[in-house]
C-alpha cells in the first residue's frame, strides 16, 4: 500500500513565551484530505502551535515541513498556500460580503479577481447576499463569509481555530457537512474545537494539556488507548451521591450528565468495588462506553499545570 501524502510531518515543535514553555515538543503527521481535530483546554497552546504552522510565529526548536516546505524557514511559501480562520470575525463589517471578498483578493494578488470573488461566493451559498453588509450577517452566514475568503485563493490545507464557537447547532452542521465535501476534493484541514460531536467528526484527533501531547489518533483509537472504564448511575440524590464517590478507590471522576451521573477510572475491580459499597438500592447503575469527553476530562485530570 502506498504511504500517504503527509501534509503536515513536523517534530519536536516547541515555542515558549517569558521562560514558560507553552507548546512542549509536539509531533503531528496529517495526510492530504484529511480532518485532523486538535483539541485542549483554553491556553494549552493549540493556538500558538497552528501560528507556527503558518510562520506567524517562530518556534524556538522542532523540525519537518509543511505542504512540503521546511515550516521554518520556508514559511512565506506556506502561507502562499494556507487558509488561516481566527476565532473572530475578521473582516469589515461596513462592507459588503463581495466588498470582502474582494478585499481579500487584492491582498493575495489573485490575477482574476471578479471570477475569483463570484466563484467563492458560490461555491458557499453567499452569491444571493453579495451586497448585503458583513455586519449584518447572523453567526452562521458570518462564519461562511470567513470560510470563503480562506478558500479564495485555493489553498491546499486549512488552520481553522474555533471555527464554530458562538454558532447555533444547525449553522454548525452545515459548516461540518462543507468541511466534509472539501476534504474528499483533496483538502487538509487542522482544526481546533471544544465541541465534543465536532471531534466525533474528524478522521483523527490529538489532545494537548498545557503544551503536552497525551493522546492522539483516530477518535476509535483515542477511546480504546485510554484503558477508561465508565458506569452511568441514575437515582435520588445524585448530588450528594457524587460527593460520596469522589475520592473512592478506583474512581477518578464523576460527572453529571443530565440525570445520570458517569464515574470513570482506570482501575476497574476497583472502581466497581467503590461503586457497590456506595450505592443504595435505589439507585441503578450499569457500564457504558466511555465518551471522548469521559477521557477527555480524565486526560485534563491527570494533565499538570507547569504555570
Amino acid at each position: 500500500m502506498t504511504a500517504p501524502e503527509l501534509v503536515i510531518d513536523v517534530h519536536g515543535v516547541t515555542k515558549s513565551f517569558d521562560g514558560r514553555v507553552v507548546v512542549n515538543a509536539i509531533e503531528m503527521q496529517v495526510a492530504r484530505g484529511e480532518i485532523y481535530g486538535f483539541l485542549g483546554p483554553n491556553g494549552s497552546g493549540k493556538t500558538t502551535f497552528l501560528r507556527m504552522l503558518c510562520g506567524l510565529l517562530t518556534p524556538d526548536a522542532g523540525h519537518g515541513h509543511c505542504l512540503g516546505y521546511d515550516f521554518r524557514s520556508g514559511s512565506a511559501e506556506i502561507k502562499k498556500h494556507v487558509g488561516y480562520m481566527t476565532q473572530r470575525f475578521s473582516f469589515y463589517e461596513d462592507l459588503s460580503l463581495e466588498e470582502n471578498l474582494d478585499f481579500m483578493s487584492r491582498i493575495y494578488g489573485l490575477p482574476n479577481r471578479k471570477t475569483a470573488v463570484r466563484e467563492s461566493l458560490d461555491r458557499l451559498g453567499l452569491a444571493g447576499r453579495r451586497t448585503q453588509l458583513a455586519g449584518e450577517l447572523s453567526g452562521g452566514w458570518k462564519q461562511r463569509l470567513a470560510l470563503a475568503a480562506c478558500l479564495i485563493h485555493q489553498p491546499r490545507l486549512l488552520l481553522l481555530d474555533e471555527p464554530t464557537a458562538g454558532v447555533d447547532p444547525k449553522a454548525r452542521r452545515e459548516f461540518w457537512e462543507e468541511i466534509h465535501v472539501l476534504a474528499a476534493q483533496g483538502l487538509t484541514f487542522l482544526i481546533t474545537t471544544h465541541y465534543m460531536d465536532e471531534a466525533e467528526r474528524c478522521h483523527r484527533l490529538a489532545y494537548i494539556a498545557y503544551g503536552d501531547l497525551l493522546t492522539r489518533g483516530s477518535p476509535e483509537e483515542v477511546l480504546r488507548h485510554a484503558g477508561l472504564t465508565t458506569w452511568q448511575v441514575r437515582g435520588p440524590q445524585l448530588h450528594d451521591l457524587a460527593e460520596a464517590l469522589r475520592g473512592q478507590p478506583g474512581v477518578e471522576q464523576v460527572v453529571a450528565f443530565g440525570t445520570a451521573l458517569h464515574v470513570s477510572g482506570r482501575n476497574a475491580a476497583q472502581l466497581r468495588a467503590s461503586l457497590e459499597s456506595t450505592l443504595t438500592p435505589a439507585h441503578h447503575s450499569e457500564p457504558i462506553e466511555s465518551g471522548l469527553e469521559d477521557v477527555f476530562i480524565s486526560l485534563m485530570d491527570q494533565a499538570k499545570d507547569k504555570f
